[in-house]
């Protein structure tokens, strides 16, 4: 559990082996770690932090439709399961860091 004003109880982040490990995890607390985050934005320091900024900065998105090779999704999902997430949100990753270091090497 999360501490709060009128709880002693903590919600005590370990230290994890894996990424998968700590997927599984935060899976298995969300309902505690989404209880202190309501409560911290009720209370205030959300409006003020990393968080609001975050959520501001928010950027729209769109699906699309593509067709890889099956060895590259099946290569894909081997990886993303290592790291513990979807395969389509490693996808999605990786394609985001791509089009960053192709974006900083033609302004270079």
């Amino acid at each position: 559990m999360a501490t709060t004003k009128n709880d002693a109880r903590k919600l005590v982040v370990p230290a994890f082996a894996t990424e998968k490990d700590e997927a599984q995890w935060w899976d298995k607390n969300m309902p505690q770690v989404e209880d202190l985050l309501l409560r911290a934005m009720k209370r205030g320091p959300m409006a003020r932090g990393t968080a609001a900024k975050l959520a501001k900065q928010t950027k729209p998105s769109k699906n699309i439709t593509i067709r890889l090779a099956v060895e590259d999704i099946d290569r894909a999902r081997l990886l993303a399961d290592r790291k513990g997430i979807g395969y389509q949100t490693y996808v999605k990753m990786l394609l985001h860091e791509a089009l960053e270091r192709e974006a900083r090497t033609a302004t270079d």
